[in-house]
């Protein structure tokens, strides 16, 4: 009966040092994806339409308009509590032509007795109709500031993608929510 060769001690040495080193890799490789992952996540989003994010287009996208296709678009606000803003859409809803570029109006109100600058987050519903809901420009994009006591008006132009007409996802839709939450910034 043969007994099992014990490796020599050099190359014991040396597959625990391969050993040790493939971990090592492995735990910088796991920390840097733990990095990466809330950007990469946010461009898949921002790329697919995921979870309701919106695209985004510059102002000389060139998109034609369906006609007799129309869509309703509602606008929801909301500030985050203890925001000392009054946030609402000048007008609930609006119907749409597909394809055609269209406005909405928030205002915001600082109803506090100091400067507050906020930032915008949102999303839309049904979360399929996100790839489709585009914004040219929008005052989600940057942070917003008002004085005691300011009140803005806020424009969104935005558009409804006629591929929406095409996937089958979106049959049924026929209205598409717009949702903005307010988030107070914290001063640097």
């Amino acid at each position: 009966m043969n007994s099992p060769s014990i490796p020599a001690s050099s190359d014991l040495a040396r597959r625990n040092r391969r050993v040790l080193v493939m971990a090592a890799l492995v735990a910088l490789g796991s920390l840097g994806l733990g990095f990466a992952a809330v950007p990469l996540y946010r461009i898949f989003c921002q790329t697919t339409g995921f979870g309701g994010t919106t695209q985004r287009a510059d102002e000389t996208v060139v998109v034609k308009p369906v006609a007799g296709r129309t869509m309703s678009v509602r606008f929801d606000s909301n500030v985050a509590p203890g925001m000392p803003w009054e946030f609402y859409p000048e007008h609930p809803t609006d119907t749409v032509e597909i394809g055609a570029r269209d406005m909405a109006i928030f205002i915001a109100k600082n109803v506090s007795d100091k400067p507050v600058t906020g930032t915008a987050v949102f999303n839309v519903t049904p979360t399929q109709a996100g790839a489709y809901f585009t914004k040219i420009q929008c005052f989600c994009f940057t942070e917003q500031t008002l004085q005691p006591g300011e009140q803005m008006r806020m424009p969104v132009i935005y558009y409804v993608d006629p591929k929406i007409l095409d996937d089958p996802d979106n049959k049924d839709t026929q209205q598409i929510t717009l949702s903005y939450t307010f988030n107070p910034v914290e001063p640097k």
